[in-house]
């Protein structure tokens, strides 16, 4: 039998642990917190009132992408079918909660389990250095659990923002090598992005950077970019509370404007529908869109992806930032998948509502000559 593990299944669970693993155990602790928390199933298979193996799967808040986190069958219980059934299971669980693709890390020494990953239709695609309390890396494999499902994705190689304010350079830089391959996308470029673009001031801290200060970096090194915003008020202002630091947002943010309105840049008034996102991206442009973190991490603070594929129910983006305290890694940040539904509640920030993304596009022919003779 296979059901979702409960508290007072904690002692069977920590002996599993035990008897598998020699290094890299689950602790009791762990085990406890995580049967408890939301976003998290453990399913165990028992037989004769006494647990075989278990197996967890992580859930990431505001998208469809899970992570097979620790999967283990008694040695004792080995070969007879019962991972192939429990995995199964796992997989069942996290396809009811809407979960389209799982992901796991895997260490190359475990040959059994890497069997049993590619039998049920995990493909590699990655590597985690030095991933192990031993220092070996970790194999990383996923699987669509919605075969039906066929993203139309594009190769936008991904950049971790090193930096909290810097999400905005992160994802123009994705974009841009994405369209031109060739282009070395290191922290001096991040952090050029970020003096070109930003917006001085946000709620605290460090400015962010808006569409129009990315639109004109990016236009400025070749590419075609087109703008699209709700309305005519200043971005990020409603959250800021100095009156000083407002009024220098609404500047920057105009300077940026007139700036723009000299370039053959379209600017778009209104709300951009994934539709146009979709019939953009399939024409070539890479999106970047703002989101309000808070679904995903549950702290507000305007936020940049960049969109990486559509199919018929989900949206695909590469995140920037990586919760390194949650545990994340990059990988967890890769194509992430998004219901449409969900993502439109998401482009959106403040109280206002605002609003914003950016298209960016290989420069046309006429565009280049402009731009060369500046005219």
């Amino acid at each position: 039998m296979i059901r979702p593990a409960t508290l007072d299944d904690l002692d069977a669970l920590v002996a599993i642990e035990t008897r598998c693993f020699d290094i890299d155990r689950l602790s009791r602790r762990s085990f406890r917190h995580l049967l408890t928390r939301g976003q998290a199933v453990t399913l165990v298979s028992e037989q004769d009132q006494k647990l075989s193996g278990y197996g967890m799967v992580l859930f990431n808040a505001g998208t469809s992408l899970g992570r097979l986190y620790s999967f283990a069958i008694d040695p004792a219980r080995q070969r007879q079918g019962l991972g192939h059934r429990l995995l199964d299971a796992c997989e069942k669980n996290a396809l009811a909660r809407e979960c389209v693709t799982l992901r796991l890390e895997v260490r190359p020494d475990n040959a059994a389990a890497i069997r049993l990953y590619e039998a049920h239709g995990y493909r590699r695609f990655g590597v985690l250095e030095d991933y192990y309390e031993d220092h070996v890396e970790a194999l990383r494999y996923e699987k669509r659990l919605a075969p039906h499902l066929k993203p139309d994705l594009v190769p936008v190689p991904y950049y971790k923002q090193t930096l909290d304010f810097t999400c905005g350079p992160a994802v123009l830089m994705m974009a841009m090598k994405a369209l031109r391959p060739e282009q070395a996308n290191n922290r001096k470029l991040e952090l050029r992005l970020w003096r070109e673009s930003t917006t001085v001031f946000m709620t605290s801290g460090h400015g962010g950077c808006g569409p129009y200060g990315m639109a004109l970096a990016a236009w400025q090194r070749g590419f075609d970019v087109e703008v699209y915003v709700k309305d005519r008020r200043a971005l990020f202002v409603d959250s800021v509370r100095s009156l000083d630091k407002k009024v220098v947002i609404e500047l920057v943010q105009e300077d940026f404007l007139d700036q723009l309105r000299a370039l053959p840049v379209p600017l778009h008034r209104g709300t951009v529908s994934l539709d146009q996102l979709q019939v953009a991206f399939e024409d070539g442009g890479i999106p970047i869109v703002l989101i309000s973190s808070y679904r995903i991490y549950r702290e507000k603070f305007p936020h940049w992806v960049v969109v990486t594929g559509f199919d018929e129910h989900y949206i695909y983006v590469h995140d920037p930032f990586v919760d390194d305290e949650a545990g994340k890694t990059r990988m967890d940040c890769i194509n992430m998948p998004i219901l449409k539904k969900d993502f439109q509640r998401m482009a959106r920030y403040g109280k206002a509502g605002q609003r914003a993304a950016l298209v960016i596009r290989r420069r046309a022919q006429a565009n280049e000559l402009t731009a060369a003779t500046g005219t």
